[in-house]
């Protein structure tokens, strides 16, 4: 599997049954909208949020940002007239929640295909489970289709019996698991939420965490917590800057035929090289995205 440089710094969640927010999404600098059907929305409201989400992307105005649908899950009684939905309007990609195995996924695929999606729509998966997270790998090399993970670190906190903390010190074992199949299919991940949206600093906190354990980005509840996450999990300049010293420095050394050379102190070799590309890519691609 491979994905080509797309910003995922902020991935905000946005009921489909608020018209109020459906609007709203169009203005906000979030990189990509999951436009939800499952979690944020009542029962009772299910027929009316996919409608709203229907009419919302055919009337478009989402710019460059990345427009995706939460299903309910492949078991609910909501699955197929959300895959009918899907079907007939323009996403860039579906979000399946609770995918725990390959048994699942190739499931909601057959599902998705009856109702008319097309093979070529991108799959995102929710991986909220000890069960989805201990079959990640497995999940992952089933399905090509599959570009991202999201994690559902709330879902995954109860059933794993984990307590309330701020360092989220039980959970850190399978976000890195998780981060690590990731990587492993050349997938991009996005960290779970952060539900206390008045504790700015445990927030700031848990992006800072996300991105040092090799998230690409972090999912959000509210608009206010898009700008720190951007911050976060972007690339500043200063960033952009060095990565393109290390290029020019390695071309500069393979042209006197090295294998090596120092940047600022720094050796660098071809590992150095090839992630610098990555940066400036990412680097470039959210400053076409902004």
């Amino acid at each position: 599997m491979s994905n080509s440089i797309r910003p995922r710094r902020s991935v905000l969640y946005m009921p489909g049954s608020s018209t109020r927010a459906l609007k709203k999404a169009r203005e906000l600098s979030a990189d990509c909208l999951i436009l939800d059907l499952e979690d944020a929305v009542a029962p009772e409201a299910k027929d009316t949020a996919r409608s709203q989400v229907v009419a919302s992307l055919r009337a478009g105005g989402f710019g460059n940002r990345e427009v995706v649908i939460r299903t309910n899950g492949i078991d609910t009684p909501w699955f197929k007239y959300d895959a009918a939905a899907i079907a007939s309007c323009k996403a860039d990609a579906v979000l399946l929640p609770k995918i725990e195995s390959p048994e699942t996924i190739k499931e909601a695929i057959h599902q998705l295909a009856q109702a008319g999606v097309a093979p070529e729509m991108p799959l995102w998966i929710m991986t909220e489970t000890p069960r989805g997270v201990s079959n990640l790998e497995a999940i992952l090399q089933a399905e090509p289709r599959i570009t991202v993970v999201v994690m559902g670190t709330s879902d995954l906190a109860k059933e794993m019996r984990v307590r309330p903390g701020g360092n989220r010190l039980g959970l850190l074992h399978s976000l890195s698991l998780s981060v690590l199949a990731a990587r492993a299919q050349g997938v991009d991940i996005i960290d779970g939420v952060h539900l206390a949206l008045d504790d700015t600093e445990g927030f700031q906190a848990a992006c800072q965490q996300g991105r040092d354990l090799g998230f690409d980005g972090k999912s959000l509840i509210h608009p206010r917590q898009i700008e720190f996450a951007n911050e976060c999990f972007g690339i500043s300049l200063a960033e952009a800057n060095n990565a393109r010293e290390i290029i020019a420095a390695w071309q500069d050394a393979r042209a006197n035929g090295d294998g090596i050379t120092v940047v600022r102190g720094q050796l660098v070799e071809q590992l150095h090289v090839d992630e610098a590309e990555r940066v400036i890519a990412l680097f470039e691609a959210t400053s076409k995205h902004a």
